[in-house]
Formats: C-alpha cells, sequence, structure tokens
C-alpha cells in the first residue's frame, strides 16, 4: 500500500487546539445555568418593584471560582441568554420577558454582574485567597452590584437619592451580608478542596 493511501486511510488526530474552547464553554454554559437556578429563587416585595432573589449570591461565588476573564464571559452568557427570551431573569410582575428585561426595573442590578464578578475575581486573586479577602472581594462586588441597581433605579423612576437608598440597596443589605458570607466560605472550602485532591 503506498504511503499516500496509507495517509488518506489513517484517523485523523485532532489538534490539541481545535477543542480547547470546549471547557471554557462548558462552564460557562453550566455557570450561567446555576445563576438562571438562583435567580429563580425570588421574593417579591411590596414595597419595590426589585426582588429577593439568589442571584447576586451566584455572582459572588462564580466571581471567586472563576478567573476574571471566565468570569466575564459567564456573565456576558447569561445576560445573552436572557436576551434571547431564555427564561435565566428572576420572574416578578414588573418583569418584562427577553430584551426588554434589560431596560427594566433591575436592569443596573442584571448590567453591573459581569463588571462585579471581573472585580471580585480580581481582588481575591490578588488578596492572597485567605477568607478575609473572600469576604472583602464579595462584598466589593455586591456593593457595586447594588450601587448600579440603584442607580438606574432612580434614573428610572425619578427617585430621589434617598428613595433609591431606600427602594434599591437598604432593604438587601442583611440578606446580602450572609450571601457575601456564605459565598467566601464556599469558595475557600472548594479552594482547599482542589489542594487537597
Amino acid at each position: 500500500m503506498s504511503k499516500e493511501l496509507s495517509a488518506q486511510l489513517a484517523p485523523t488526530v485532532a489538534s490539541p487546539h481545535s477543542s480547547a474552547w470546549l471547557r471554557p464553554a462548558a462552564i460557562a454554559l453550566c455557570a450561567s445555568a446555576f445563576i438562571a437556578a438562583c435567580a429563580h429563587v425570588a421574593l417579591p416585595l411590596n414595597f419595590t418593584p426589585v426582588p429577593l432573589t439568589l442571584g447576586p449570591f451566584a455572582v459572588l461565588l462564580i466571581g471567586l471560582l472563576l478567573s476574571p476573564r471566565m468570569a466575564a464571559v459567564t456573565l456576558g452568557a447569561y445576560l445573552a441568554e436572557g436576551a434571547l427570551g431564555l427564561p435565566v431573569f428572576a420572574p416578578g410582575p414588573f418583569m418584562a420577558p427577553g430584551l426588554a428585561h434589560l431596560f427594566g426595573p433591575t436592569a443596573g442590578y442584571l448590567l453591573a454582574y459581569p463588571f462585579a464578578a471581573i472585580l471580585i475575581s480580581t481582588i481575591w486573586r490578588r488578596a492572597g485567597r485567605g477568607f478575609p479577602a473572600a469576604l472583602a472581594a464579595a462584598a466589593a462586588g455586591n456593593l457595586l452590584i447594588l450601587a448600579c441597581g440603584s442607580l438606574w433605579l432612580a434614573v428610572l423612576a425619578h427617585l430621589s437619592a434617598l428613595s433609591a437608598l431606600s427602594l434599591g440597596l437598604l432593604p438587601f443589605l442583611p440578606g446580602d451580608a450572609l450571601k457575601i458570607a456564605a459565598a467566601a466560605a464556599l469558595a475557600c472550602r472548594f479552594q482547599r478542596l482542589r489542594r487537597s485532591a
């Protein structure tokens, strides 16, 4: 058999770079599904159009677990899924489906997600990955989400700064403190498991 024919019949070996995108894509899709699941754990509040959800907790945890780049890709994928009409955002009486949701009362929080995740990931990686650093990083990211959400709410509803804080920030602080602590504890536990594996 000629060398040319043997080469044609031999199985093609894939380049090691040809599937290099599969793992990051799978991570981003799984993580965005996790955010969607957490976002659907929602409790509407009768005094504000912003529901209480576990969505921010998922963002904090992903920021701590993933690199800044992967965190940005994941949260970008999540927002794109929602804009395309997939049911990934928190449900509620004030929530329009699809792209319109990103112009509603919770748009400021949602659009802050990628930036918060990048901030969290960057801070924790530069600060040594201990529990205090995880707490500080998650708190900084959570504050960014709340600040952007309150600012958007103020602009959208023509609210004063005090009203925006009363509707979009202050009611969420106790629950968010628990989310910050839980995300930091889980991220540190995951790091210890990785080191011992």
